[in-house]
């Protein structure tokens, strides 16, 4: 059994947090969808991801899709051509953990990556 003594000073700064303290952060959002999904159907994929990230406390601050449809570097699943967007989000470790897990089973989104924002 561990003493409150035996802890690390950085563990019992975060053990003496009350709850509900975690702090939302901003991070920057770039997945890349199918280029064969239509309008509607890129639609609903992005609509769906943006309702996990609410669903999880997380806010969207800004939608960017004006990368739009491009080449691809290399093939990824057999895919030559994505559909990029970037979102602007304010979200809490775990709002982030819950996207990271659903998305990669997402057939719709070839590949993501999330990066705290630096602005």
């Amino acid at each position: 059994m561990l003493f409150y003594k035996q802890i690390p000073s950085a563990i019992a700064k975060i053990a003496r947090r009350p709850k509900g303290g975690s702090k939302m952060r901003k991070y920057e959002i770039m997945y890349i969808l199918r280029a064969d999904l239509d309008e509607a159907g890129r639609a609903a994929a992005m609509e769906k991801l943006a309702e996990l990230l609410k669903k999880n406390g997380a806010s969207i601050d800004k939608v960017d899709e004006s990368m739009g449809l491009r080449d691809l570097a290399y093939p990824i699943d057999d895919e030559v051509k994505g559909y990029y967007v970037v979102l602007k989000v304010s979200a809490e470790q775990a709002a982030l953990y819950e996207f990271n897990r659903k998305v990669r089973h997402d057939a719709n989104v070839l590949r993501f990556l999330i990066v705290a924002d630096q602005e």
